[in-house]
């Protein structure tokens, strides 16, 4: 335990750890109200002139606007949505809301817009995917929404995974698991969690730069060379340098990501969090989950995800002379699941992105994606959701890595 102290207190007192601390604290802020300054409605006032609001009087227009159309999605409430947009589009002469005069989409459409979420979606061409318009769905079909749902999933998986029943089957038996109806918050959004996870991307490569000299700087410094002589200055002093690396980058992880939703939850409103996440992303998604508890999920996962990324780093620096090689390996396993993942087909794509740790807070590749989509992992006749995977994935190479970290910093020879 002394050992470790003194490793604490000598990386803590590093220059450079307090420098990507604070930048990453910054960071964290500054991309939490990043999503606000997106926001942006326009409607007439009772004068007839136009009005523009932004930011977060933006959220809180379209929040008022809304109020009426928050909680249960039921398939009465679905219903009277659509009714009630095709009795707009109707009584203007048009099959589109775009092309409604000035001002009637904020007026008629925009406060049961929530309801709409996913209607298109469910009714979507189970051949070719592609959705209807809004005006061409029978409103009496959706007094069976939910077994709409389940059929358009069916059928989705039959067209993503057509040579694995066992997929099929297990993501049909993880929908009829979650909860219905749904629940609508006004004002959620997406992109609150996109931003989310560029955060944990910003993290994963401050804490890659900070674990890349765990063992190369001294070797290439020659200070090993007199560590390796104390009483504790191989498998022990390994294993120190291991948990104070992971122990900081665990805790710059869990500071920037809590400091981003305290703020990011303040701007956009508490409420938010009890969106469920189909009403969010795809109404098919595979989980039961509000926005709230997917925040929670984001963060542990992204923890395991920048904690067994680390571990790989520190066995790179075990194996590297040279500072500046052990970095720039590291930063390339930090990029490469991004990178596969543009150019793989996407079975040897997902399987990759699983087994490479830095993929769970990688842009695009991102658990937090993985969790609202549909991808599996088949062997024979057994089906594995990828967040299943790269989870068990991270948690064996953790220790693993840690062991062999150990084993190559012991074997090192000068």
């Amino acid at each position: 335990m002394g050992v470790l102290k003194v490793e604490l207190k000598r990386v803590g007192k590093a220059r450079m750890t307090w420098v990507l601390l604070v930048l990453a604290l910054l960071l964290s802020a500054v991309l939490a109200y990043l999503p606000v300054t997106f926001c942006s409605s326009t409607y007439l006032d009772e004068n007839g002139k136009e009005v523009t609001v932004t930011g977060r009087a933006s959220i809180a227009y379209e929040k008022a606007r809304q109020a009426d159309a928050a909680g249960l999605v039921t398939p009465e409430r679905v219903r009277a949505a659509v009714e009630r947009y095709q009795a707009c589009l109707r009584q203007y002469g048009v099959t589109e809301s775009y092309d409604l005069p000035e001002g009637v989409y904020e007026r008629e459409i925009l406060p049961i817009a929530p309801l709409l979420h996913g209607v298109k979606e469910a009714f979507a061409d189970p051949n070719t995917g592609m959705a209807p318009s809004l005006w061409t769905i029978q409103p009496e079909r959706l007094d069976q929404f939910e077994t709409v749902c389940e059929d358009r999933l069916a059928s989705l998986m039959r067209t993503e995974q057509p040579d694995h029943p066992a997929a099929q089957q297990k993501a049909q038996a993880m929908y009829q698991e979650v909860e219905k109806p749904f629940t609508a918050c006004p004002g959620a959004s997406a992109t609150v969690m996109d931003y989310q996870n560029i955060v944990g991307f910003l993290v994963l490569l401050f804490c890659t730069v900070l674990a890349a000299p765990a063992f190369s700087g001294e070797y290439q410094s020659g200070a090993d060379d007199i560590l390796r002589c104390a009483k504790h200055g191989r498998a022990r002093l390994g294993a120190v340098r291991i948990i104070a690396a992971l122990c900081v980058s665990g805790l710059a992880f869990l500071l920037c990501s809590v400091v981003y939703l305290l703020l990011s939850n303040a701007l956009f409103g508490w409420d938010t969090t009890g969106a469920s996440i189909q009403m969010v992303y795809s109404i098919l998604s595979l989980v039961e989950m509000d926005l709230g508890q997917l925040q929670v999920v984001f963060i542990l996962a992204g923890l395991l995800s920048v904690l067994a990324s680390v571990s790989v780093t520190l066995y790179i620096s075990a194996r590297c002379r040279s500072t500046v090689t052990a970095l720039g390996c590291a930063l390339v396993l930090c990029i490469a699941p991004v990178m596969l993942y543009m150019t793989l087909p996407g079975t040897a794509a997902d399987w990759l992105c699983t087994l490479l740790p830095a993929s769970g807070v990688g842009i695009q590749t991102s658990i937090l994606y993985a969790l609202v989509d549909f991808r599996f992992l088949s062997v024979g006749g057994l089906a594995l959701w990828v967040p299943y995977g790269m989870l068990i994935t991270w948690g064996i190479e953790i220790p693993l890595f840690f062991a062999l970290t150990i084993r190559r910093y012991c074997k090192m020879v000068h």
